[in-house]
């Protein structure tokens, strides 16, 4: 058989298996037009390299491949029929016979392949295979924060340190004081990384920060000159987010108020910050025409995928500082690269060398222990909060977001188990998709406490009811309808981990819409429903993973109502017609993926009822942090949480 037709003749058998796509075999097809004689073997890796990129890995790990290749690629999936499978299978037990020389020989032989410069469509790294195009974005994300990594200053000036011995005059619940210590190395370097769990004050932390660089800047300029400093996130959803927190932490600051008004107040989506230009996946802003800033600051960094980060870093002019802040242990983004996690890794361990410690030691009561290990030349700029201020001990969504973060499935079973204890945790077995459980628990709506504010493990029926309840007589009162409605629709979120299926997204959403609109006919639009955005506009300004919902304007006409940063009124809403908006779908369930940057008063996560691949620790972690105040698991059979929790993609 001519070369690499066999390969492709078992890539369809593959894809008809649901192992691979049809975006492989592509690519495959186009390394056989580059190299018509292309071995087996590279064609092979080349399909793999692809495949892995769709699982969100930026290369294929060629020793991982040889040591474990049904965990490395995920083939076979859990669900396969392997009796229709025979000859596939006998195929890829063939493929593990490769040796790590031997996949190491083919690459090295081929033309297909380069070792770093050229134009190869591969590039080989050591045991690392890459796409081209993704070891590039590697290379410009280390090269960038390489350079920001040394130390720029040898001690703080006397002025720096009253100030900040005064913004942590407070004791610390934590010792020693990791936010002070956060502080103190981003002040060292121009780059540092505030990692943590929810409730631990990354954002308290940035504005201390901030105020402390403003300081720095204005002694040392002698207030010639103030800093740039932009402030971005990677979803609108997430940017709203961290401005409505750095405006609560501003109140608190104990800073005059000249350099308070210098610390934004408003972030923007990464896309807007960097210029997105229309069809292309190029900015306006780039090395050749760099963002202008003196502080770059990005929250939910572990949103944010490899090609994003390296159009940041690439736009970043070689003076400016970059500041990331996240939860390294939350699910990484949906495109290729766990860039958080992987910068992050070892935070934990507070591996700090002999020069970080000497470095941080003037300025904290408690001094550090000298680490087993030393860390990585990141981990000298990384600092993780421990301490929840959100979560105290009494907290269920807090011990189970622990228990579930160690791998500790037996632990976080009897906390679901202790509802006298933790009176924000409930679980409810369903017997089937449409359980009555599950209807009562979405169409719940327990009004408002005496305090005005929604009570506690709301339902959809309580936005529903806002709409009719609230629903205004003058058109210029609709704007803050609309932000009612819409920070009703807050108060509660379903969350599935699979998106097709009787448990996925699909399902979930076609029945949950039958028993809010019983009497609603067929139809695509109506009000009431809640639709999040698929695909960027940036003609309408609306991202991927934005929400609206569908209400009747003034005139009686359905438009969709969106939070919006660049509306003129004071109440920022934007109305969209429902026929600008062809790349929606219903919210009433979202996937975990699409709820990271959002938090929820009530959060409900609804779990298969086989285990999955995509079901991980990360996942039912992430899950669990989007609720503020009550969280309610919703499972088939009780033994899946425990297999997911045992599960990382780590």
């Amino acid at each position: 058989m001519k070369a690499g037709l066999s390969v492709l003749k078992s890539l369809d058998k593959w894809i008809s298996l649901g192992w691979l796509n049809l975006m492989d075999r592509a690519f495959v097809r186009f390394l056989l037009d580059q190299d018509a004689e292309a071995s087996d073997p590279v064609l092979w890796a080349g399909a793999l390299v692809s495949h892995q990129l769709g699982r969100g890995e930026v290369y294929l790990d060629l020793e991982k491949l040889c040591q474990q290749p049904g965990l490395t690629l995920a083939i076979p999936g859990d669900d396969d029929n392997l009796s229709e499978s025979d000859e596939a299978l006998a195929e890829f037990s063939e493929l593990n016979a490769y040796g790590l020389e031997q996949w190491q020989a083919a690459l090295n032989n081929s033309g297909l392949v380069g070792s770093g410069q050229g134009n190869t469509p591969l590039v080989l790294e050591g045991n690392r295979l890459y796409l081209r195009r993704y070891w590039q974005y590697q290379q410009i994300l280390d090269k960038a924060i390489q350079q920001r990594l040394q130390p720029v200053r040898a001690d703080l000036p006397e002025a720096l340190q009253a100030q900040l011995q005064s913004l942590f005059a407070s004791k610390s619940p934590e010792n020693p004081d990791w936010q002070k210590i956060a502080c103190l190395l981003a002040l060292r370097a121009r780059f540092a990384i505030i990692t943590g769990g929810p409730g631990t004050g990354k954002t308290t932390t940035l504005t201390k920060l901030l105020a402390l660089l403003l300081k720095l800047a204005n002694d040392e300029s002698n207030n010639t000159r103030k800093l740039v400093i932009l402030l971005a996130a990677p979803t609108g959803k997430a940017a709203a987010r961290v401005s409505e927190s750095i405006s609560k932490a501003l109140e608190k600051l104990a800073v005059p108020d000249d350099l308070k008004q210098y610390i934004p107040k408003k972030a923007s989506t990464l896309h807007r910050l960097l210029g997105s230009r229309h069809d292309s996946r190029h900015y306006v802003h780039h090395r050749n025409n760099p963002l202008v800033a003196d502080i770059v600051i990005v929250d939910e960094a572990s949103m944010i995928d490899l090609e994003m980060m390296a159009s940041l870093l690439d736009a970043l002019p070689e003076s400016a500082q970059l500041i990331l802040l996240g939860d390294k242990d939350q699910l990484a983004s949906v495109e290729a690269g766990s860039v958080m996690g992987d910068l992050c890794h070892g935070a934990e361990n507070e591996a700090y060398n002999e020069q970080t410690r000497d470095w941080i030691r003037p300025y904290i009561d408690e001094a550090l222990n000298e680490p087993a290990t030393v860390g990585s030349e990141i981990n000298q700029q990384t600092v993780m909060l421990r301490y929840s201020h959100r979560f105290g001990e009494h907290s269920g969504i807090g011990q189970l977001a622990k228990a579930v973060n160690q791998g500790d499935a037996e632990q976080a079973q009897a906390i679901l188990k202790d509802t006298a204890r933790y009176q924000d945790l409930s679980r409810i077995l369903l017997t089937h998709p449409a359980d009555n459980h599950l209807k009562q628990l979405v169409l719940a709506n327990a009004g408002v406490g005496d305090n005005g504010k929604p009570n506690a493990r709301q339902g959809y029926g309580y936005y529903l009811d806002v709409i009719q309840r609230k629903r205004p007589t003058e058109s210029t009162h609709y704007n803050h309808w609309a932000k009612q409605v819409l920070d009703a629709f807050d108060t509660f979120q379903v969350l599935c981990a699979l998106r097709r299926g009787a448990w996925g997204v699909e399902g979930l959403n076609q029945r949950m819409e039958q028993w809010l609109f019983p009497k609603q006919k067929p139809a695509l639009w109506y009000e009431g429903r809640p639709v999040m955005i698929t695909r960027n506009d940036y003609n309408l300004g609306l991202m991927n993973g934005d929400v609206g919902i569908t209400l009747k304007d003034s005139t009686g006409k359905l438009r969709v109502a969106f939070p919006s940063e660049d509306s003129r009124d004071d109440v920022k809403i934007i109305w969209i017609s429902p026929m600008r908006l062809p790349d929606v779908e219903s919210a009433y369930a979202i996937t975990v993926h699409k709820s990271q940057g959002s938090e929820f008063n009530h959060l409900a996560l609804i779990l298969p009822e086989t285990r999955s691949p995509v079901l991980t620790r990360e996942l039912i972690y992430t899950a669990i942090t989007r609720a503020k105040e009550n969280f309610t698991l919703l499972e088939s059979h009780a033994d899946v949480l425990g297999q997911a929790i045992l599960a990382t993609c780590k």
